[in-house]
């Protein structure tokens, strides 16, 4: 047996089997490269979904957790420690405006967080909450209440919010939906899980328009497209609108677990003390790995190199003309290879194999979120080797259908 497979049998003997068992058994990583247990190379293109912003073993990730962890590694928030006040600081005046931080560990508590929020702000009189089909905002009970997928919503209901759900990107469906009774609207700026699906020109201008008519709070939820994913430090500053409520989480980190729910405004007096907590949430370590992602992004000019080698992918991918490929969904360094049909598995098979991580996000949808650091020849790499992994999924799929 395998390094690979060795470890697998040990994996699928006492781990959850939540996720399955993983294809693939990493070891190290550097840069936009990682090695398996067995000694192979690949190219990251997911980037551990979308948060090893910097890279694998960045130098200022490696020095500022470490000389975190020999000074201070955890107060709780029975203290305070000036990593957390630092970076709270740092990520309101990215947003350009007044708030207050609430920090977690996670992207799903960030949503909890915010619908606590939401709750102690709008009081009893206003029990709807408005999402979107499609949606994904975590897997723990409140935020799993506002994922509008069905298939892993349904057998954990009922849940404690009245969640009214609209399909994404229908500006008429929204306002309609946003009445009196309505305590907040819950949005992605662009459909991660369900497809990398970006939200038509207008429609988070509409969103806003239609909150702040009935009073609702507009809660957007950037924890996938946040911290320079797009190109932007966060997909809404393209659109020019400011929500009330903002939740963070995945590239935040680099790699380290933290999460942040950020009351805008009014907002972020909403939740008072005894109102919430969490007993690692803005931790020292996190905090300083943090704020390290938040300097290299800013320092290395990571935004402009989202962008540009993001439109460099997407552009290259779409000039091979193959079948298999219908269009590229997304902006900056979170894309999607719209599939011709449900060839995502295999597209992600044959792109391993090929030296590639890429993921299945839906049957028909491959995601592209590689780290920000990703360059023009690395991704040339990639365009350069698709038509032989289109190829071969395209006689996967055969395969399957024959």
């Amino acid at each position: 047996m395998s390094a690979t497979e060795l470890l697998q049998d040990r994996y699928g003997a006492s781990i959850m089997l939540t996720y399955g068992v993983p294809p693939v058994a990493l070891a190290r990583g550097s840069g936009c490269t990682v090695w398996d247990v067995d000694g192979n190379s690949y190219l990251d293109l997911i980037g551990g979904i979308a948060v090893s912003a910097v890279g694998h073993a960045h130098p200022a990730l490696i020095e500022a957790v470490t000389r975190q962890v020999g000074t201070l590694a955890h107060t709780s928030n029975l203290f305070l420690h000036e990593r957390q006040v630092e970076l709270a600081e740092r990520l309101i005046g990215l947003l350009g405006t007044d708030g207050r931080v609430f920090f977690t560990n996670s992207g799903t508590e960030a949503n909890e967080a915010a619908v606590k929020l939401v709750r102690r702000a709008q009081g009893p009189g206003r029990p709807v909450v408005v999402a979107a089909e499609h949606s994904f905002h975590g897997r723990t009970m409140g935020a799993l209440a506002l994922t509008g997928k069905e298939s892993i919503r349904a057998p954990f209901g009922p849940f404690g919010l009245d969640v009214r759900f609209v399909p994404y990107g229908d500006a008429a469906a929204l306002q309609q939906a946003v009445g009196p009774d309505c305590a907040a609207v819950f949005l992605e700026p662009c459909l991660g899980e369900g497809g990398v699906v970006p939200a038509p020109p207008g429609y988070l201008k509409a969103a806003r328009a239609a909150c702040d008519e009935s009073g609702a709070l507009l809660v957007l939820d950037e924890i996938q497209s946040g911290i320079g994913r797009t190109g932007e430090w966060f997909a809404h500053q393209r659109e020019g609108i400011t929500p009330d409520v903002l939740t963070l989480a995945k590239g935040l980190g680099g790699g380290l677990p933290i999460g942040a729910c950020i009351g805008i405004g009014k907002s972020g007096s909403a939740l008072g003390k005894g109102d919430h907590g969490s007993t690692f949430g803005g931790n020292p370590v996190a905090c300083a790995a943090a704020l390290a992602v938040l300097d290299t992004i800013e320092r290395d000019g990571l935004l402009a190199n989202a962008a540009s080698v993001g439109s460099y992918l997407a552009a290259g991918v779409e000039s091979l003309g193959h079948s298999l490929v219908t269009g590229v969904r997304g902006s900056g360094l979170w894309l999607a290879l719209a599939l011709s049909g449900k060839a995502g598995t295999a597209v992600a098979a044959t792109s391993q194999r090929a030296g590639f991580l890429v993921n299945a996000v839906q049957p028909d949808a491959v995601r592209i979120a590689p780290p920000l650091i990703l360059t023009t020849s690395e991704a040339g790499s990639f365009i350069a080797a698709l038509p032989g992994i289109l190829d071969a999924a395209s006689v996967v799929v055969a395969g399957q259908e024959a």
